[in-house]
């Protein structure tokens, strides 16, 4: 949290000073003319801390929240319930502004509570090793390739389905144009991907193949013959799951993966504008030593006392220096903490009891919306909490007449896919038969 104002002119000659310049200007000489910026940034005249602060609250007020909002709309961020426990937990000063524990006999509170949320994502995911502090579930998925990358030295390529979600997509060739390895996106075949060209794409330079489940349309994938193809030809399976799913679908770990990566916002954070998130990752025991990020690990002192310390830490800022696996530099540790909290307040029965209400009330919204023949499903596949319609009604123009009434829509594939009138829906357990029931209505009375 930003102090409301923070007097800086004396500081700022006082720096200047001790720098041994006259202005701030000269700070930036060794910058060719051409490229600076002429003039004055566009921000107006000064204003006082009173007119500031209505100014800010002015332009804020022009944003719609999810206390004004109901939201079905979903494709990675998702409006869960957030026990108010979290917030009470997350608040309190020594997690609040936490950062690395670097040092353990200071840091014991910070080290439990990212020793057992890894924990919890193993016993979640089913994998051996979990580590914290990754930024989000579409960075989890490029470190993970990268990963499969350092395992497979002599290996050249990634295979992603195209079924995975496009912003980790992104991020995955991002990384890896960097890396110089080349990505081959999968085509899908009615909502999952195309087995046929997985096996064709998948061969001696494949490090690692890169699926999701539930995936991008929302549909639980079989994921049988991908495990087969891709250990057959001794390549790493990446698995980047719903972890909410988790309460009731098939773990990464009883499929088979190797890597198990994720988004954990659903896991007690807010959607927040799109960040701070979490990513999770969890690997099989033999990659431990090849994960990023840390692993906390539990020991005991010289008087035989629990304690915990960080087991391994990857950082390029350590001594492994140019052999680092990561270059992960934010803690995140806030966010995992978070997830701890909800993982111990909602238990193994909550979280099964979270998946199949999203499933129940995901399933009768389909219903609702698809029973008059206006809107066809999309595809004809099991689903978790979304689901994908088409019609002959533009996807904008559904979503305008739903904001209209208070309510998010979908999302149009169309921005990410060659799919027009085509929307991705979502339902969380938090949404009621009254908020369906409104939604399937304003749907059959789009024209």
């Amino acid at each position: 949290m930003m102090f409301p104002y923070i007097p800086n002119v004396l500081e700022q000659e006082k720096m200047l000073k001790s720098i041994g310049v006259d202005s701030i200007e000269d700070l930036f000489t060794d910058i060719p003319q051409d490229i600076r910026l002429k003039g004055e940034l566009n921000i107006g005249n000064p204003m006082s801390e009173l007119e500031l602060s209505k100014y800010m609250k002015k332009l804020s007020n022009k944003n719609k929240s999810l206390d004004e909002l109901v939201c079905f709309l979903g494709a990675g961020a998702y409006d869960h319930y957030i026990p108010s426990v979290i917030k009470h937990i997350t608040s309190r000063s020594e997690f609040y502004t936490a950062y690395t524990p670097y040092q353990p006999e200071i840091s014991q509170g910070t080290l439990q509570s990212i020793f057992e949320y890894e924990t919890m994502i193993c016993n979640l995911t089913g994998m051996d090793v979990s580590n914290a502090s990754i930024y989000d579930g579409g960075t989890a998925a490029a470190e993970a390739a990268m990963l499969a990358v350092r395992e497979k030295r002599n290996r050249g390529s990634i295979v992603v389905s195209k079924t995975v979600h496009p912003e980790t997509r992104k991020i995955i060739n991002t990384y890896m144009r960097f890396k110089g390895i080349e990505v081959i996106e999968i085509d899908y075949l009615d909502g999952v991907t195309d087995i046929e060209k997985l096996e064709k794409a998948v061969d001696k330079n494949t490090a690692g193949v890169i699926v999701q489940n539930p995936n991008f349309f929302g549909i639980i994938e079989d994921f049988t013959e991908i495990e087969k193809i891709t250990h057959k030809n001794n390549s790493l399976l990446i698995m980047s799951v719903d972890p909410i799913s988790l309460g009731i679908l098939k773990t990464p770990g009883e499929i088979g993966a190797d890597i198990a990566v994720g988004e954990g916002q659903s896991l007690g954070s807010t959607l927040s504008f799109g960040g701070p998130y979490i990513g999770f990752m969890a690997v099989t025991s033999k990659l431990m030593r090849k994960i990023p990020g840390r692993i906390v690990g539990q020991t005991e002192d010289i008087e035989g006392k629990r304690g915990f310390v960080l087991t391994l830490q990857t950082r390029e800022q350590h001594i492994r220096r140019e052999k680092a696996t990561s270059n992960i530099c934010s803690n995140e540790a806030l966010n995992a903490l978070a997830a701890a909290v909800y993982f111990s307040t909602m238990g193994k029965e909550g979280i099964k009891e979270v998946a199949l209400q999203c499933t129940q009330k995901a399933h009768y919204a389909f219903k609702e919306i698809t029973k008059k023949g206006k809107f066809k499903p999309l595809f004809d596949k099991p689903f978790f909490k979304e689901f994908a319609v088409t019609s002959e009604v533009a996807a904008g123009r559904i979503n305008r007449e739903l904001l209209n009434k208070g309510i998010i829509g979908g999302y149009d594939l169309r921005r990410d896919y060659s799919l027009n009138n085509s929307l991705l829906l979502c339902v969380t357990e938090k949404r009621t038969k009254e908020e369906i029931d409104t939604l399937a209505r304003i749907f059959k009375g789009v024209q």
